[in-house]
């Protein structure tokens, strides 16, 4: 037969030094608190508005009681000295009152936090960079042997790789590169027909969106779509230990699961940017159109004689530079998941945060090194 709901009676004695005589009964256990939870709510509110010394507690009518329910008791009880219990509920009230009581002191200042978490962090960057390196010599090794033996390349994982990186990322990329082209060429010709420059809007558009824009945009959708999938991809396959199946039947991993991705990536890469830059010189022509009078026939004619053919070869070249870092970095975070649903979310969130700063910072190291290129 259950216990019945967790009840609470209250007696006012007349001329009494303890006049408040409170009576807990029933289940006081999370069951049976849920169902009457806003009336003892009610009841012990108005208990506590009495001094403690001034209110008897009967706790000998529990017939059960857990932990949810002696940490209610506890509150109510608020050290009352008069207090009757049965001895099978006296310890558990007691525990949880001294852990109550526990004060949470306030942690230290440490003068040399700052020195440690520099400290951990550097080793943890090491441990990134040392990892990486093995993995980099690996593809190398990879990629060598897959040119002695071309029989043995994932042909199949390579094309479905390129599929889903490069023809399923064409509307978003295509869009944005518009938006982006109407953008920047709108807020470039209010400036430049202050001036009389009108023309020279096509030689920012086009240096700005060939050479930098294009590239960044398209690595940068990348990153946070075909990237997280990446990491997402290996990551449970590692939580499912597939890969460590793999690697018990003798299949390299990098072969199968690495190589296939980062090379269909570096692939497909500059294959968007080059739908990226069309797209956000469509954008440029329109506006150009409306707002200074330059007819796309005369945009068209007059983008070869403003940029030279070098930068939009160094935009491809930039893109597959970054193709091969998202999908690395991608790869590197997913084979470094541990066999949890916490470490998988985490994985995902600094390969796409590790994959976009991998690209600004290489895009750095470009625009220095071709600083004298177009």
């Amino acid at each position: 037969m259950p216990s019945p709901d967790a009840a609470l009676e209250i007696r006012t004695v007349a001329n009494d030094p303890v006049p408040f005589r409170v009576r807990a009964s029933g289940a006081w256990t999370f069951s049976g608190l849920k169902e009457r939870r806003d009336q003892l709510e009610h009841d012990l509110a108005k208990v506590k508005k009495q001094p403690p010394e001034r209110v008897a507690w009967d706790l000998s009518g529990l017939a059960a009681l857990d932990d949810v329910g002696a940490v209610w008791l506890v509150h109510a009880l608020h050290g009352a000295p008069h207090v009757e219990v049965a001895p099978r509920h006296r310890e558990i009230l007691k525990q949880v009152g001294e852990g109550m009581r526990v004060r949470r002191d306030a942690a230290a200042f440490d003068p040399l936090a700052g020195v440690v978490w520099t400290g951990n962090t550097t080793a943890l960057a090491l441990i990134h960079l040392r990892d990486g390196t093995a993995l980099l010599g690996q593809l190398a090794l990879d990629i060598a042997g897959m040119l002695r033996q071309p029989r043995e390349f994932p042909l199949r994982e390579f094309s479905a790789g390129i599929f889903r990186a490069g023809v399923t990322a064409l509307p978003v990329t295509m869009l944005v590169g518009f938006l982006v082209g109407i953008v920047l060429t709108y807020l470039s010709a209010l400036q430049l027909k202050r001036y009389g420059a009108d023309l020279l809007v096509i030689n920012i558009v086009g240096v700005g969106v060939l050479r930098e824009l294009g590239p960044m945009l398209a690595s940068i959708i990348a990153a946070g779509r075909s990237g997280s999938a990446i990491t997402a991809q290996l990551g449970v396959m590692r939580v499912t230990e597939e890969v460590e199946a793999l690697s018990v039947m003798g299949i390299s991993v990098t072969t199968r699961l690495v190589l296939p991705r980062v090379l269909a990536l570096a692939i497909a890469l500059p294959l968007v940017t080059f739908c990226t830059d069309i797209a956000a010189l469509v954008g440029a022509m329109l506006v150009t159109k409306f707002t200074l009078g330059i007819t796309p026939g005369a945009f068209i004619q007059a983008l070869p004689q403003a940029v030279e053919v070098v930068n939009f070869w160094i935009g491809i070249g930039k893109s597959v530079a970054f193709g091969f870092a998202v999908a690395f970095v991608a790869c590197h975070y997913g084979l470094r998941v541990l066999p949890n649903t916490d470490s998988l979310a985490l994985g995902v969130t600094r390969s796409v945060v590790a994959s976009i700063t991998c690209v600004i910072i290489l895009d750095a190291i470009f625009a220095v090194m071709l600083r004298n290129l177009g």
